[in-house]
């Protein structure tokens, strides 16, 4: 029997405007008409995971705005649990995305809501969903620092699986990271949190891509608890896989036509959530992401592109 998509995360309004390219420091750059969809890493990790089936509940907050009852029915309507999301007294949080006609993306985010989850919160609501051994805790870093902990630390105290994605990178101390089962940096990211925890694992010149990349990983994992391992997603290159022990698996995403590369990333998270909430290996859960990761950028939107189960069957051959 599946486990649970439980995601702990940011909700988002994103206003988006398509520009020949994306403007520099202090510069005006004329696009098309504005326009808003539903966003956030976390609600768009919740809605890649639901589209595959997997079912999802939401912690989190949005305002007791306009833009934060659309939010609510917008999570809803795609079947997510979404009693504790939380209605509080600040504006919704908004993204300002400019996309280029490379499909390349310029991201500003208003966080409002998202800053009220408290560790407190977070663990109340933890309680309240009675994790269980088969469940997924999926957290991002558009929360405090301390509401990600307090995920983490809630799905490892009940047996479920803690996976961080660490975007942004920043206010995540060695023992928070310590504290995830799977965690999911871009290399950009992955770059960051080995810096800041001063692991020693810079590559040497020459070191071949993957094997840098994997230095870094293994740093971030050496002297953490077993069974860890850090999936890094390498955009249209796909994944590599890093366990605590044993060979890296590359992961190799298909070629496709990217419309809008928004949210890819979040699609990444969820479709990986969700096959590790299916009972799937990492390597295997990890492939299934790449491709569900590969189709969200063939249509406009963070959400827009967001595969059912189905549309990843039909492209992988099977599921």
């Amino acid at each position: 029997m599946s486990g649970r998509v439980v995601v702990v995360g940011s909700v988002n309004v994103d206003l988006v405007v398509v520009a020949p390219r994306l403007p520099g420091p202090g510069e005006t750059v004329t696009g098309g008409d504005v326009a808003r969809h539903h966003g956030g890493k976390g609600g768009n990790q919740a809605v890649a995971a639901a589209r595959l089936g997997a079912p999802v509940a939401f912690v989190g907050a949005v305002g007791e705005d306009d833009f934060g009852a659309a939010a609510r029915a917008a999570l809803a309507v795609e079947g997510i649990d979404v009693t504790h999301l939380a209605a509080v007294a600040r504006p919704t949080g908004v993204a300002l995305i400019v996309v280029d006609a490379r499909a390349e993306n310029l991201i500003a985010v208003a966080p409002g809501a998202n800053a009220s989850p408290t560790a407190a919160s977070v663990t109340a609501a933890l309680e309240g969903l009675a994790l269980g051994a088969g469940d997924v805790v999926l957290a991002s870093r558009e929360i405090a620092p301390d509401a990600v902990r307090a995920a983490l630390a809630g799905a490892r105290a009940a047996g479920a699986t803690a996976v961080l994605n660490p975007a942004p990178a920043d206010g995540l101390d060695a023992s928070t990271i310590a504290l995830a089962d799977v965690l999911t940096p871009n290399e950009a990211e992955l770059a960051l949190l080995v810096a800041a925890g001063d692991s020693g694992t810079a590559d040497d010149a020459g070191t071949a891509e993957h094997a840098g990349i994997e230095a870094r990983a293994r740093g971030l994992l050496a002297g953490g608890p077993g069974g860890r391992a850090v999936v890094v997603t390498l955009g249209a290159a796909g994944a590599l896989v890093v366990p605590a022990t044993g060979p890296v698996i590359p992961v190799p995403a298909a070629r496709v036509a990217p419309v809008d590369t928004t949210g890819a990333g979040d699609a990444f998270n969820g479709a990986l959530a969700a096959g590790l909430a299916a009972g799937l290996p990492l390597a295997e859960a990890a492939r299934r992401a790449v491709a569900a990761a590969g189709l969200s950028t063939t249509r406009a939107g963070a959400r827009g592109g967001m595969p059912t189960a189905a549309e990843l069957a039909a492209v992988r051959g099977s599921d």
